[in-house]
């Protein structure tokens, strides 16, 4: 791990392999290590770097006030302190929605987008009955035991039963270091987004990827985002839930590696 200050927070990031920027923005109950099988599967062809969100594994905890556009102005700072010449932004779940954000803040930051188990925010996809439902439902549980919350949102939700054991072990391990602060202001600031109105105004070649089994954005989310997204591609990935990047790890990283050769 390596770490950097950025407006005085802590952002701790894993960066591997040489060649153009691939930015990595992880979901909820998560952190870099989630990563793991893109940054070593990628980092021969791609300078991939993946952050710990704030409030996530070894970074510092926002201000609980945080919301989506606070995470974005962070995120810039972070990109442009490493230096990062027009990164690839690849975001999933709440990295999605960042990515968006930044997008909107910083249209000529992103080189490509790639958007996984993506909503444009819980209030630009979902409607607020169900954001709602949300809402009350996942703020109390941050303050179960890890084990409590592991058992609610591993499996089923983040992954298939169908997953094997090994990999809903190691899923259970990153979730059980959840910060609850730092996931409550994740929370409200993913139900609070709606990026809409961004969709139409993307420029950038965009790649749409999600888990046909997927409960927590199912793929119904990705039709409309592909519908508003200029030229964008939609990949679905048969048999994997949210976390394809994980469930079908071989099959995600030779989807991602192929849109972003055709950009070059």
């Amino acid at each position: 791990m390596r770490e950097a200050q950025v407006d005085g927070l802590r952002i701790a990031y894993q960066r591997t392999g040489k060649g153009p920027p691939l930015v990595l923005l992880h979901g909820f109950f998560a952190d870099s290590r989630v990563w793991r099988r893109q940054l070593g599967d990628l980092a021969d062809e791609f300078d991939v770097i993946a952050w710990d969100t704030p409030g996530c594994g070894r970074s510092s905890d926002p201000p609980n006030t945080f919301r989506m556009p606070d995470y974005a102005r962070l995120l810039s700072a972070f990109i442009d302190g490493l230096r990062l010449e027009r990164p690839h932004v690849l975001g999933l779940s709440f990295g999605s929605t960042l990515a968006l954000e930044l997008y909107r803040q910083k249209p000529g930051m992103c080189r490509t987008l790639v958007l996984a188990s993506a909503y444009a925010g819980w209030s630009g996809s979902l409607p607020a009955d169900v954001v709602e439902q949300r809402l009350r439902k996942t703020i109390p549980d941050l303050d179960l035991p890890a084990a409590a919350v592991v058992t609610i949102y591993n499996v089923p939700g983040l992954l298939t039963e169908s997953a094997p054991r090994p990999l809903v072990d190691e899923n259970a391990a990153i979730m059980s270091d959840f910060h609850p602060a730092g996931m409550k202001a994740m929370t409200r600031a993913l139900a609070e987004a709606d990026l809409r109105d961004v969709l139409p105004r993307i420029a950038v070649p965009t790649l749409l990827l999600y888990g046909d089994q997927d409960v927590r954005s199912p793929l119904n989310l990705g039709h409309d985002l592909h519908f508003q997204i200029p030229g964008s591609s939609l990949v679905v990935i048969p048999g994997a839930g949210h976390l394809s990047n994980v469930e079908a790890a071989d099959l995600f990283n030779a989807e991602v590696r192929s849109f972003l050769r055709s950009t070059n």
